[in-house]
């Protein structure tokens, strides 16, 4: 029975039921996209691939690969500048990715 201000109740209102299993089949995707985000690997790249990373979805670094012929000892901010943009790239995409698989799904709130 709804009450005359459009309140929750047996007639035309949204029902507790209704809301309950809704709200429940939100988690289960958000679950499952935190899941798929977990498991995805992406890699981004410096240096024409001199340094290459490997990031999941959640922001978690896997690898760092560095080809041998970037490692200068006289010259160690070039690595360090090339190790900075793959990182930085690699969250980018991971960050992309993470608002493509949950903001349709949370509405842009995660």
């Amino acid at each position: 029975m709804t009450n005359r201000f459009g309140g929750f109740g047996g007639g035309g209102g949204m029902n507790m039921q209704s809301l309950m299993k809704q709200a429940q089949a939100m988690q289960e995707r958000v679950s499952e996209a935190n899941k798929e985000l977990e498991e995805m690997e992406i890699t981004a790249s410096a240096g024409s691939g001199a340094v290459v990373m490997v990031i999941t979805g959640k922001k978690v670094i896997k690898s760092i690969k560095i080809d041998p012929s970037v490692v200068d000892k006289d010259d160690v901010e070039m690595l360090e500048d090339l190790i900075i943009a793959a990182c930085n790239e690699a969250y980018a995409l991971s960050q992309k990715a993470h608002d493509d698989k949950m903001g349709p799904l949370t509405g842009g709130m995660f």
